[in-house]
């Protein structure tokens, strides 16, 4: 039996690759391009300068400890920390509660999308003119004014674009006290959208590595197409100045750097257990490290030039109304669904632009939402493959998880729905959920499992050992970056506000930190629900009962093991303790496989 290997370090490769038998039964990427676009397609996000810090301490680093993690166990979210290390699987079970929250809310844009596109096939845009049932007398048709306030007889004037997104798309009550009824034609679009989903993946990575041929690519045309569109506008100059010379100051704010580090689990798509799916389907020996790193950079690089785009549109608009561009710029759905149909109603031919921008949201949407439902269904599949790896059983079980995640959705398209949706987005998918997780990955994979067994497990996938600034990353980096930012992000919270305005009541904020603390509490929980039901101490377990496990003409006497609940390196005490399913392990110079 071998003796402890000390945090960090390691001598040996405890874990064996997973069988061909089993590999070809969870399926493979048909080629590794699948596997690029898969990803590039969910990491695609905004970009915010003052985040660089951030993305080389724990963007960079956590993106691959997940990827890899995913190729090297072959498992999905859950599984693959039962295999690294059972005490900290309550990990895996934290991430997928925050994908399953994320499918019931993040479609909504996808519906939203839709329900503009459909709207966009008019020479006379809906949002541009104020001769709409749902407008106001408060409404003035902006790029129709002269260039000064004083000829606004109102100050409570709206714009078009605005009731038409609060008036005529949400239908929206004046609080969460308020639901309403739900909206039909929004509904519809949900729908729409988790048929497009459900068909995407329905036959796994057969299906899925085929559609983001196209669902991956086409938003990048777009992208290029509104670019060149956005900076031969005038007034795109004011934006890219914008853009490319913030104001110094602010990077004096504790919060501008608390929302770049949030910020970067969101562009990346890390600790959602996403990253691990996808890479769970890869070729063992594939150049994950490569690919990641390639991936990385597309993924910056996309941010820096969609900035481009975005700002050039924003400084057209500023400068067709002569006023600020702070005052035009918008953040979150407002960006979407405000101040770009704004935008492309003030340029020529604005029903081109108009389809061309939604199809792009309605593609980037989709392909996000897709590789979160596939995180959950492979993490479930993998944790019962005799169950759901039968016949037509996989299709049915994300058949049920789609139709259920519609149902939950239709919460947040009722009139006070607006206000749920915020609060999901706010608390349940935030920064803070995203942070915690990122904290016990690497300080299970760099400090009990071993940062250094782990490199020794990626050099037997990918022939080479990376650099050595990734393990110091999970080392010491990347924790301290995530306590520190976690810790900012509790000292500076501010409760949410809708359109910085309405204040919510008690109960909304207690639901806010029910679905935020729902993921969080996975890892304590599990932790201290793997003690309590475990004999034996918390280091070492003495087996009373004599076990024997067969490999061939291998046998191990299980009678007195002693296994050390932190890693998986005494793999057969755990086995004989009946603490996870067999999986591949090491025994000296022989290897004992699946049972």
């Amino acid at each position: 039996m071998k003796g402890e290997v000390p945090n960090g370090r390691s001598q040996a490769k405890d874990l064996l690759p997973p069988s061909e038998e089993k590999m070809e039964e969870r399926g493979q990427w048909g080629n590794k391009m699948e596997f690029i676009l898969s990803v590039a397609g969910s990491i695609i996000g905004a970009f915010l300068i003052p985040y660089m810090i951030f993305l080389f301490t724990c963007g960079v680093p956590v993106f691959f400890l997940e990827t890899a993690l995913g190729q090297f166990t072959s498992e999905g979210g859950v599984t693959c920390w039962r295999k690294i290390s059972p005490l900290f699987e309550g990990l895996g079970y934290g991430t997928q509660v925050i994908v399953t929250l994320l499918n019931f809310y993040y479609i909504i844009v996808l519906a939203w999308g839709i329900f503009y596109l459909s709207y966009s096939f008019s020479w006379d845009l809906a949002w541009s003119s104020c001769n709409n049932t749902w407008n106001t007398e408060n409404c003035v048709e902006f790029q129709k004014r002269n260039y000064s306030f004083n000829s606004i007889a109102t100050l409570n004037a709206t714009s078009p674009v605005l009731e038409f997104w609060e008036r005529r798309a949400l239908r929206i009550s004046p609080g969460i006290d308020h639901m309403g009824s739900l909206n039909w034609d929004l509904a519809l679009c949900l729908f729409i959208a988790w048929v497009m989903c459900y068909f995407c993946i329905w036959k796994g990575v057969k299906s899925t590595g085929k559609v983001v041929y196209f669902t991956a690519t086409f938003p990048y045309l777009m992208l290029i197409v509104l670019l060149i569109r956005g900076l031969t506008l005038p007034g795109a100059g004011i934006g890219i100045q914008f853009y490319l010379y913030p104001d110094l100051g602010r990077l004096a704010d504790p919060q501008v750097w608390m929302d770049a580090g949030t910020q970067i689990f969101f562009s990346y798509a890390i600790c959602l257990g996403s990253l691990t799916a996808l890479g769970s389907y890869n070729k063992y020996n594939n150049n994950c490290y490569r690919d990641c790193l390639a991936l990385c950079i597309l993924n910056s690089g996309t941010s820096f030039v969609a900035g481009f785009a975005i700002f050039s549109i924003l400084g057209f608009m500023a400068y067709e109304q002569n006023v600020p561009i702070a005052e035009v710029a918008e953040s979150g759905p407002g960006l979407a669904f405000i101040a770009y149909p704004r935008a492309v109603s003030m340029m020529p031919y604005p029903p081109l632009w108009a389809a061309l921008f939604f199809i792009m949201i309605v593609f980037l949407g989709l392909d996000s939402q897709f590789v979160c439902v596939e995180s959950l269904v492979t993490a479930i599949v993998d944790m019962y493959p005799a169950v759901f790896r039968r016949k037509n059983r996989r299709e049915l079980f994300l058949l049920v998880v789609s139709f259920v995640s519609f149902l939950m959705g239709l919460i947040m398209l009722m009139e006070g729905g607006m206000y749920v949706f915020q609060l999901f987005d706010y608390y349940a998918a935030s920064g803070m959920c995203l942070l915690f997780m990122s904290i016990f990955e690497t300080v299970c994979i760099a400090w009990v499992y071993g940062a250094d067994r782990f490199y020794d497990n990626i050099e037997d996938m990918i022939g080479y050992r990376p650099g050595p600034y990734i393990k110091y990353c999970w080392l010491f980096f990347t924790p301290a970056t995530c306590i520190g930012t976690f810790a900012f992000s509790l000292i500076k919270y501010t409760p949410l506000k809708y359109n910085n305005e309405y204040v919510y009541p008690w109960w909304g904020y207690v639901i806010g930190w029910l679905l935020a603390l729902s993921s969080m509490v996975c890892i304590p929980l599990w932790m201290v629900y793997k003690i309590s039901t475990t004999e034996g101490t918390l280091r070492e377990v003495t087996l009373s009962q004599k076990r024997r496990i067969t490999a061939g003409k291998r046998t191990t006497n299980c009678n007195t093991i002693y296994f050390n609940l932190w890693r998986t390196q005494e793999i057969v005490g755990l086995q004989c303790w009946g603490l996870a399913a067999p999986v591949h392990f090491r025994d000296s110079s022989n290897v004992i496989k699946d049972r």
